[in-house]
């Protein structure tokens, strides 16, 4: 059978969606993370691989693969994109291989004309274009000088606050769900599992904070407020820079946090909407690993008349 993959790649899963050449999904799976700039690339490739397998196992006969197209966060950089497509045309030879970020697939679904994405997941980023097409981000480029308002910071963030004495009641509760959470006994061995492992402490607790400012938790919606105002901030720096703030565009949403906590989705719909009153809000107009699916379609296709 022969068919194209997409991917969707990030700090903490992989998305794949299998196509075959009439444009049909035929499978989907997940694997873990595959952004070469938190991981490693060899790692990231393992990611991407595992993601593949799941994926085509689903399937009932053999997949021959004619392209794929990988959406990463990470591989912004040229160096990084052409490294990481050279380690998978070795995974997947003969195979026609499109690297990415997975701030252009989300751009890629948007409508023609002005538009951005604020992109939240394990980082933070917008990415957008103005009338002429000239395309523009802000942020993404890890946790030490960026990435404010994702679920690295926001539980960076609520472990700070939730032990200082200053939290009350709530920060003693969300103290309790967040060393419960990641199978702790106390926050020196959470420091620890941080000091190794960043990325396998901070995001991980985004799912607590979400849950518990959904409960009603105010140390948890103060960091939610918190984490929506700065990405609020990270929409307006864009829009500026696009010089489109003043015009009707539309905004989409996505990544790992979004549609997680209704307290979440609404304090970051309203931020934008007071920041931003002429954007048109809402969720990415598709997933990012359907996007990615069909450039690689498109590029099979090509390969296909080419070669007639």
């Amino acid at each position: 059978m022969k068919c194209v993959l997409g991917f969707d790649g990030g700090g903490t899963k992989t998305e794949c969606v299998a196509m075959n050449l009439s444009g049909t999904v035929i499978a989907r799976g997940r694997g873990p993370a595959s952004n070469p700039t938190r991981i490693g690339f060899d790692a990231a490739v393992a990611g991407v691989n595992q993601a593949a397998h799941a994926t085509l196992a689903k399937l009932s006969e053999p997949a021959h693969i004619l392209a794929l197209c990988a959406g990463l966060a990470g591989t912004a950089q040229p160096q990084y994109r052409e490294r990481m497509r050279g380690l998978l045309e070795e995974a997947f030879p003969g195979v026609g291989i499109t690297v990415c970020t997975d701030l252009d697939l989300a751009l890629a679904a948007m409508p023609e004309g002005p538009a951005m994405v604020l992109v939240v997941g394990t980082g933070s980023a917008a990415v957008g274009r103005d009338g002429a097409g000239r395309q523009l981000r802000q942020g993404g480029y890890g946790p030490s000088g960026s990435d404010e308002g994702s679920a690295f910071d926001i539980g960076r963030r609520a472990l700070s606050a939730s032990r200082s004495a200053a939290g009350g009641d709530a920060g003693v509760e969300l103290s309790r769900q967040i060393l419960r959470h990641l199978g702790c006994a106390d926050w020196a061995a959470v420091d620890t599992k941080a000091s190794l492992a960043a990325d396998d402490v901070y995001p991980r607790v985004f799912p607590v904070v979400a849950a518990s400012a959904d409960a009603g938790n105010s140390l948890a919606q103060s960091v939610l407020n918190d984490a929506a105002q700065k990405l609020a901030a990270i929409a307006l720096r864009l829009a500026d820079a696009l010089d489109i703030a003043k015009t009707k565009f539309p905004l989409g949403r996505t990544g790992g946090t979004v549609g997680r906590s209704q307290f979440f989705d609404q304090a970051l719909a309203s931020r934008l909407r007071a920041t931003l009153p002429n954007a048109v809000i809402g969720p990415a107009p598709e997933e990012a690993a359907l996007t990615a699916a069909r450039i690689a379609l498109r590029q099979a296709v090509g390969r296909e008349e080419a070669a007639r």
